[in-house]
């Protein structure tokens, strides 16, 4: 995996009791599309983007990429969580080494996947996940402090405040977590 360091990818599929964590396919895309182009996913994240441009834009098999995990209900894609290496030029770390390159969460659901508890059953999944294959690594987490529903669901996994700073015209929330701190 480059991205997480010496890490196969993509892993086995993950199964919770609910939901499958799998690597992405092509009948993934209309999902991913809806994700992009969705204005309640995107109220934090910068805004949605245009229909028609992602239509162009996204390959016939999005997100197939290390660190990228679809999640999948009943067969259909709901949404994505990915641990990405958090840019040592971006605010916010837990190391004291100039790389940084921290391993960070995110999280992004369809809205009608909202409210079910699916996205800490697939957060606690991926951590755990994260946990076995590098062990005693930290993964950090950036959340708008204007996002409730993301500052509630960092607290339930666990992730501690570090700091809060200013990034994209907004205060961000930077938290941090380690194997240590399972939970939710």
């Amino acid at each position: 995996m480059t991205g997480l360091g010496p890490v196969a990818w993509p892993p086995a599929p993950i199964r919770t009791e609910r939901l499958v964590l799998r690597e992405s396919e092509a009948r993934d895309r209309a999902a991913f599309i809806e994700l992009f182009a969705s204005p309640e996913v995107h109220t934090y994240l910068g805004g949605p983007r245009p229909r028609d441009e992602l239509d162009r834009a996204v390959p016939e098999v999005p997100g197939r990429r290390a660190g990228v995990f679809v999640i999948d209900l009943d067969g259909a894609m709901i949404g994505m969580v990915t641990l990405d290496r958090r840019a040592a030029e971006r605010p916010g770390h837990v190391r004291t080494n100039a790389a940084g390159q921290e391993a960070e969460l995110g999280y992004t659901f369809l809205p009608e996947a909202w409210g079910c508890g699916y996205a800490a059953e697939a957060c606690v999944a991926a951590l755990d996940w994260f946990a076995d294959v590098l062990p005693g690594e930290p993964v950090v987490l950036c959340t708008q402090t204007a996002n409730d529903r993301s500052m509630r669901l960092a607290a339930r996994l666990g992730f501690t405040e570090v700091e809060r700073f200013e990034e994209y015209g907004a205060e961000q929330w930077f938290g941090a977590w380690s194997s240590a701190t399972r939970s939710a």
